[in-house]
């Protein structure tokens, strides 16, 4: 399988390592604004066409909303399957219908994975019998939170203890934090809807993790799920776990089983 990446920031660059460790995979083309100084053997373009005309069978977004936005509707509509990491800016009502829309002029798929959080399988399925309710809580350190609207709602500096600055539906969180709040909208995609679901974003000394709960009510009963993931070396606000379930939507594009 032929692969295209969009970025090549933390989440680009795992990508990248763990793709050279399988056969089965080929990065055809990363397209980024500007070459990285050692390029480590990858064909890099600066310019949408050109990653367009590299033969991908699949593109990976890592790069963030504006790339999404001005990348992910073409490909889709030229017929590029394609996998997100910004999923927020699906919360844009006019991004999600124009992605949608050129999906279907090309009988493209867009993949959302779990990103840096699990249990969505679970959600996606007790979704199908009927969901009373879900809330995403987001915990992460003040650094993970600096230059986000959370500055201007509370001293992050000077907390003592965990402080929630945010309270609101998960399509408020991702138009709000965009480089935080993609797991509530992915949340939000596998469950009930962005406007259905709560979200709670928290600063918190106390954390050197980025910490994700998910609770769940519904027909099938109860569920809480949690997860204290690590975050990519040089970048608080990226977990680990986001990168390597990019990585896994890819490979699962590539499988003859999936699991």
């Amino acid at each position: 399988m032929r692969v295209g990446l969009i970025g090549f920031g933390g989440i680009g660059q795992t990508v990248a390592r763990l793709a050279a460790q399988d056969p089965a995979i080929e990065i055809a083309a990363i397209l980024v604004r500007r070459v990285p100084a050692d390029p480590m053997g990858h064909r890099f373009v600066t310019e949408p066409d050109a990653l367009r005309a590299a033969g991908c069978d699949l593109v990976a977004e890592c790069a963030g909303h504006a790339a999404l936005r001005q990348n992910i509707p073409a490909l889709l509509a030229g017929g590029t399957d394609c996998v997100i990491a910004a999923v927020g800016a699906l919360a844009d009502p006019q991004t999600e219908q124009a992605v949608r829309d050129a999906a279907a002029r090309g009988g493209a798929r867009l993949t959302i994975p779990a990103g840096a959080v699990g249990g969505l399988d679970l959600l996606a399925a007790a979704r199908l019998g009927g969901l009373d309710s879900v809330r995403y809580q987001s915990r992460k350190n003040p650094a993970a939170w600096r230059g986000t609207p959370a500055e201007r709602l509370i001293d992050l500096a000077s907390l003592t203890g965990p402080a929630t600055f945010f309270r609101g539906t998960a399509r408020q969180a991702a138009l709000d934090y965009p480089q935080n709040a993609n797991v509530a909208a992915t949340v939000a995609f596998g469950g009930i809807g962005l406007d259905a679901t709560e979200v709670d974003l928290i600063a918190d000394p106390g954390t050197a993790e980025n910490r994700h709960s998910i609770e769940l009510h519904g027909a099938f009963g109860t569920a809480r799920i949690e997860i204290a993931g690590r975050t990519l070396p040089g970048s608080p606000r990226t977990s680990y776990l986001a990168a390597l379930s990019m990585m896994r939507a890819i490979s699962n594009a590539a499988a003859r089983i999936v699991v």
